[in-house]
């Protein structure tokens, strides 16, 4: 005999509630920019004002000393020349580092013999920051700008191979056996299956990537450059230059933040077919 247990209460669901509406784009970017201005007023008070308690502002150039400086800079060749050389150096050094890292990942998430041999030589090399590799460039490199692109190269690669080799491995088997039934080969599965399904995690390890490169093309410009804007930024903090220095620390954050936004937009316009990136998209 089955006993029915009757008379239970109903969970109460809320009917006066109103469904929460989306932040519309307009109201976002407001928020983002009131964020920045109350972060730059702050630092104008606490310089202006000489404010010494634990951290030392009144060493500190004010806003209006750097902005002066700013549009004193943006009105010299050297600033844009810097600023060209860079970029110079980021682009080749990241656009290499996405096409090894990517087909060294998708060789190491499908390949057995390649991940026993060619694996043990990244996981051995992937710990050593890119930057303490510099004496090296400088030695096996004849010009240093080669070595400044091969720091760069160095810093991206690994973040990109990562996520690409994890994200091939991650692929259900399923989606490989059901092209291959229906009579696909190799490229087939790359194209239809692979490609596609690491999408996501491969512009993740591509947003990290360019974040990484900034940092280490930045500190290896200062270590072993003629040009570029880590270079610049460290000649003005030698002859004491400090709103020479923020000048460079602003225009290194500003690039940075467009290469690494730019690397998302163009990751969340060929994602679009997700339905978390067609939510993110608008």
């Amino acid at each position: 005999m089955t006993a029915v247990i009757t008379g239970a209460p109903a969970a109460s669901v809320p009917v006066d509630r109103a469904p929460r509406r989306p932040r519309s784009a307009r109201w976002a970017w407001l928020l983002r920019l009131a964020s920045v201005a109350v972060a730059i007023g702050l630092w104008q008070l606490l310089t202006v004002a000489d404010v010494r308690w634990w951290l030392r502002f009144d060493t500190l150039p004010t806003v209006d000393e750097v902005f002066t400086t700013l549009v004193r800079r943006l009105g010299t060749e050297a600033y844009w020349l810097d600023l060209a050389q860079s970029l110079i150096r980021i682009l080749t050094g990241f656009g290499l580092a996405a096409a090894a890292g990517l087909a060294t990942g998708i060789l190491l998430g499908r390949s057995r013999v390649a991940a026993d041999v060619v694996g043990p030589l990244t996981e051995l090399v992937r710990p050593i920051p890119a930057i303490a590799v510099v004496p090296v460039a400088i030695l096996l490199f004849p010009a240093g700008e080669q070595g400044i692109v091969f720091i760069t190269f160095l810093a991206a690669y690994f973040p990109i191979l990562v996520s690409t080799r994890h994200a091939v491995r991650a692929l259900p088997t399923l989606w490989e056996d059901s092209v291959r039934t229906l009579g696909g080969g190799r490229w087939d599965v790359l194209s239809q299956v692979v490609f596609p399904g690491i999408l996501p995690s491969l512009f993740g390890g591509l947003s990290v990537g360019m974040g990484v490169s900034w940092i280490c093309v930045i500190s290896a410009e200062m270590i072993s450059g003629r040009l570029g804007i880590g270079y610049r930024t460290w000649q003005a903090y030698t002859v004491l230059a400090y709103p020479d220095v923020f000048v460079g620390i602003i225009t290194i954050g500003v690039l940075g933040f467009a290469t690494s936004a730019t690397v998302e937009l163009v990751g969340r316009r060929l994602t679009r077919w997700l339905p978390r990136g067609a939510e993110n998209g608008r």
